[in-house]
């Protein structure tokens, strides 16, 4: 275990606020963009290296599957129903929790576009409106996936931490503990005489 191991309360107090948040903020922005920006007019916000550009992407990064809108509809609804049943229920630690909320403010920010917004139900086109010089156009909820992903990939990969704040180290050596403790178990019973 370690130290930001907390109870399944404290993960979703940490989980709850910080997926409303960033959702809240991913909803407002592309309300603000869409209501002051025009589209096809970049507006600098730092010269060159960010400016405002309004685009409605109806596929994914790199204009990846422009004509599969639904695809992706039905992939953010499988992945955040995942992280919602499977994931968030057993979370124990606080930075899994607020990657987690990030992923799910993300995901959760750009089905709604992909719902409610034109061309229709399931088929809409998402707001991105943040341009980087060599990068693709992004929103809140973009960055938001991407830094939850990069939080879980730290805590997972380099702490070696599960969701549950146990050290995977410490899960293989419990498995590993119950495997000889099993073969030991085996190994009496064959010993032992039929009939006692």
């Amino acid at each position: 275990m370690t130290d930001s191991v907390v109870s399944r309360r404290t993960a979703w107090k940490v989980f709850a606020p910080v997926a409303v948040i960033v959702l809240t903020l991913d909803v407002l922005t592309k309300i603000a963009a869409v209501a002051w920006l025009r589209p096809g007019e970049a507006v600098p916000v730092l010269g060159d290296v960010l400016r405002l550009y309004l685009i409605r992407n109806p596929g994914a990064a790199f204009s990846i599957g422009e004509s599969a809108t639904w695809v992706f509809t039905l992939l953010a609804v499988a992945v955040l129903a995942f992280l919602m049943v499977a994931v968030v229920p057993r979370l124990r630690h606080r930075g899994w929790a607020v990657g987690l909320g990030l992923m799910a403010a993300g995901i959760s920010g750009n089905l709604i576009d992909r719902l409610f917004r034109p061309p229709g139900f399931a088929r809409g086109h998402v707001v991105d409106f943040l341009q980087l010089p060599y990068w693709p156009i992004f929103n809140v909820a973009d960055m938001a996936v991407v830094f939850g992903t990069v939080c879980i990939i730290f805590f997972w990969l380099v702490k070696g931490v599960g969701h549950d704040g146990v050290l995977e180290a410490d899960r293989e050596a419990a498995r590993k503990a119950d495997q000889e403790s099993a073969r030991e178990a085996a190994r009496k019973i064959r010993q032992e005489p039929a009939g006692e």
